[in-house]
């Protein structure tokens, strides 16, 4: 009886809803192809590039040669095998300390009535938004005054100053996100503050967790300027440095392929954890109710 009120004029057949849906979700497939193809092409043509060997790599070949002699080289290459011991070190102790740090600041600024919450809240954020450059002077007479200047311990201090704001920004979000039901339930019970957040609120957290220390840990593993001005010896440098002076100290008439072979190679641990924990990631970065 309904559709009698409709003019004839205006009814669309039920096919034309359903190719409207095709093509509707024909469209999002080709966008997501035309994302992925932006995303990944770049990684897939420096390995196609670290794969090449003389005046091969400037031809427009996008089948790799298979070639692997630079990442021989690489394997046998004790200064590059001691970079990538000293960013996992580097990057590791940074995002344990920053969520440790992270959390528990966290906690005070997203639970604990103080009048002084929302300022501290707006310095972390200005803070974390301070390009490098400008703490690099004071940072370098800090590093200095400890003693700690060409030591993979200075690069972990530094870093801090990135992604210790970083994670207590996420993480206060976080952290607003749950009832306080929980907490009054708990206090109720004679909970202290920290039991509250060991005890109830941390196994909860661990999907926000995992997603920002997968994201402190790439900030680390990938910074730059710090453990280049910080660090002078090979056996202290970060892999990010080392690639760097590739160019300038190799043997080999054409360094392209081999900083191509580095990249490669530095990029597959962030790959291997995000594959091992993107189930993890995608809950925390989608976390926004729970039900109970």
């Amino acid at each position: 009886m309904a559709d009698a009120t409709i003019p004839k004029s205006v009814r669309k057949p039920a096919s034309y809803f359903r190719m409207r849906r095709r093509a509707v979700r024909s469209l999002q497939i080709l966008a997501l192809l035309l994302v992925l193809f932006y995303t990944l092409f770049p990684y897939y043509w420096a390995f196609v590039s670290s794969t090449k060997q003389g005046s091969a790599l400037y031809q427009s070949a996008l089948m790799p040669a298979f070639d692997f002699t630079y990442y021989r080289q690489l394997i046998d290459n004790p200064v590059f095998m001691g970079s990538l011991l000293n960013s996992a070190y580097v990057a590791v102790s940074t995002t344990f300390l920053s969520l440790v740090i992270g959390l528990s600041a966290a906690y005070a600024l997203g639970r604990i009535d103080f009048p002084q919450r929302r300022t501290i809240l707006l310095i972390v954020l200005m803070i974390s938004i301070f390009p490098q450059v400008v703490v690099l002077s004071g940072m370098f007479e800090l590093i200095n005054w400890m003693g700690l200047f060409n030591r993979p311990s200075a690069l972990i201090l530094t870093y801090l100053l990135s992604t210790v704001p970083f994670t207590t920004w996420i993480l206060t979000t976080f952290i607003r996100e749950f009832p306080r039901e929980l907490e009054e339930a708990a206090i109720i019970d004679g909970c202290s503050h920290f039991r509250i957040l060991m005890k109830i609120l941390l196994p909860l957290m661990g999907p926000s967790l995992a997603s920002t220390g997968i994201l402190a840990f790439i900030l680390a593993w990938n910074e730059f300027l710090f453990a280049l001005t910080f660090t002078l010896t090979d056996e202290n440098r970060t892999v990010p440095v080392a690639i760097g002076l590739i160019a300038g100290n190799s043997r080999y008439e054409y360094p392209f392929g081999q900083i191509m072979a580095a990249s490669v190679t530095v990029t597959l641990p962030l790959i291997i954890i995000v594959l091992i924990f993107q189930r993890r990631i995608v809950a925390g970065l989608t976390a926004g109710a729970i039900k109970g």
